[in-house]
């Protein structure tokens, strides 16, 4: 990363690449059975930033439409996962934490559909815990 507010990365095989400038909106770990399915994970996190300041740099990712109005998009040569982008959420690209070149500067600040969350995963945090991904509230300070 150039500074905070620019964000890159891409996928395992180096064939796709992203940068996203405009810093990030949040950072979640989702545990809802869709992300769980999609990634192969039991839990994912994202970084949601601007859609405006969102772009692929190197490559050409697959896409799919997860569910109605929800595209997710991946290397085609290594699938790694990439990004998730719904209907639901105007404005916003959610890229998979794990794709960041530098994933350490961007720790997570809640938990987001925790009813979803498997009863044997335990996370040793004290983070917001929400039902759904909520609009309004107030981001953790960046140190």
């Amino acid at each position: 990363m150039s500074d905070a507010s620019t964000i890159e990365g891409g996928c395992r095989c180096g064939a796709v690449r992203y940068r996203a400038e405009g810093g990030p909106l949040w950072v979640s770990h989702c545990h809802c059975e869709e992300c769980r399915r999609s990634s192969g994970a039991p839990v994912s996190t994202f970084v949601g930033v601007p859609d405006t300041g969102f772009a692929f740099v190197a490559g050409t990712p697959g896409a799919y439409e997860s569910s109605p109005d929800v595209v997710r998009k991946f290397c085609g040569a290594c699938g790694t996962p990439l990004i998730y982008v719904a209907a639901v959420y105007p404005g916003e690209v959610h890229i998979m934490a794990g794709t960041l070149d530098q994933p350490q500067t961007l720790a997570p600040e809640r938990h987001v559909f925790d009813r979803e969350r498997l009863p044997w995963l335990e996370m040793g945090d004290d983070l917001p815990r929400h039902d759904t991904l909520p609009r309004g509230v107030p981001r953790a300070p960046r140190g």
